[in-house]
């Protein structure tokens, strides 16, 4: 049995919006928790795992199942990040955030969904 357990801190560091996560290693699956803003809390979360793509076999891809809290928009980030993950990592992923601004423009929403591509790119350096 694999006992791994490593644990990492990360941020994006743009300038505006930005996000961090604490990304743990836990033998083969990965844990991550993205938070960022004014009030960061725990919105949604989602669980993921590889799958061979349906339309290419050959080619991993991934599933999610999310748990989103009332009034809380973090789903999509979250269901994106843990199939992205999952699939490129071959694990089982969980993967939670709250992130909140208030007043948070169209374009500050662009940003952060910005931040969350680069967030996953830190990531998968950090634990590859």
């Amino acid at each position: 049995m694999n006992l791994t357990f490593v644990e990492t801190d990360i941020k994006t560091e743009t300038g505006s919006y930005d996000l961090e996560a604490d990304v743990r290693r836990i033998g083969d699956d990965l844990l991550v928790a993205i938070w960022g803003g004014e009030k960061p809390h725990i919105g949604a979360v989602a669980v993921a795992q590889p799958r061979p793509s349906l339309k290419t076999p050959e080619t991993t891809s991934a599933t999610a199942s999310v748990f989103c809290f009332p009034s809380h928009k973090e789903d999509e980030l979250v269901k994106g990040v843990s199939e992205v993950l999952s699939a490129v990592l071959g694990a089982k992923v969980v993967v939670t955030a709250g992130i909140h601004w208030d007043n948070l423009s169209e374009k500050g929403i662009r940003k952060v969904i910005k931040n969350s591509e680069v967030l996953v790119d830190l990531i998968l350096k950090a634990v590859s």
